[in-house]
């Protein structure tokens, strides 16, 4: 920001509910949506998570329509399509007794696929605003990365005095469990922010989505690399769906 000159403009432009107006809301829905993908991290194998995941370019588009009134070509609407009928085929196969037998399948449905799906919707509602206010409000990129931060991180301090999280950092202390190791996703996390606010304010959340799904390639290697675990019969089929 120092380098685009964009902080002298800052004491004449910024205002707060201009910031809460263009950063708050979606801040917000992305706290929630981060507590719900924890939830779901648990309860899930990385490549099934990830391609469940990838139902929130659906919502983007169809949010994107409610607030933008930006519609999809009759390619991007196949492939939304095919996205769907990948998202139904795993909740179907990885929620029956038979592909969970390594685990609870109500537990698997409730505790890893529903909260995952509910995430979607959170972020592709989150997306739309983003792309509202970087593309209708001219609001820069970086500035929402920082003010989006700053206002998940509230939201999320806030909701430690409640959940069993919160009660583990009180007893323990935020860093207890931490390695070297815990700094990768936490810095990926943040250049990957970053990114995705430039990206969306350039591109759109359609299209942004459109090209996150190629990372599910590398989830499937790295889930056989680590944890020396193959992709499910459902996985298999609704890869190719889904990219």
């Amino acid at each position: 920001m120092a380098k685009d000159g964009s902080i002298k403009r800052l004491a004449k432009e910024w205002t707060l509910m201009g910031s809460l107006t263009a950063s708050g809301l979606p801040a917000a829905i992305y706290a929630l949506q981060n507590s719900l993908l924890q939830i779901s991290y648990r309860n899930l194998d990385s490549l099934t998570f990830s391609m469940l995941n990838q139902t929130k370019i659906f919502f983007t588009a169809l949010f994107t329509y409610i607030i933008l009134r930006q519609r999809q070509s009759i390619q991007q609407t196949g492939a939304l399509f095919l996205l769907i009928m990948a998202a139904v085929l795993l909740s179907i196969g990885e929620g029956s007794s038979k592909a969970s037998s390594t685990g609870d399948p109500e537990q698997i449905l409730f505790y890893g696929i529903v909260p995952v799906l509910v995430a979607s919707v959170l972020s592709g509602l989150a997306s739309a605003l983003c792309q509202w206010a970087s593309q209708v409000k001219k609001h820069s990129s970086f500035l929402m990365t920082v003010e989006m931060s700053i206002v998940g991180s509230l939201c999320l301090l806030a909701s430690t005095s409640k959940s069993p999280d919160g009660e583990a950092i009180r007893r323990h202390g935020f860093f207890y469990g931490w390695t070297p190791l815990t700094l990768i996703p936490v810095v990926a996390n943040a250049v990957g922010g970053i990114l995705v606010g430039l990206v969306t304010s350039l591109a759109g959340g359609v299209r942004k989505g459109f090209v996150i799904v190629s990372a599910l390639l590398v989830t499937a290697m790295l889930q056989f690399l680590f944890e020396g675990k193959p992709p499910s019969v459902y996985c298999l089929v609704a890869l190719p769906l889904v990219i």
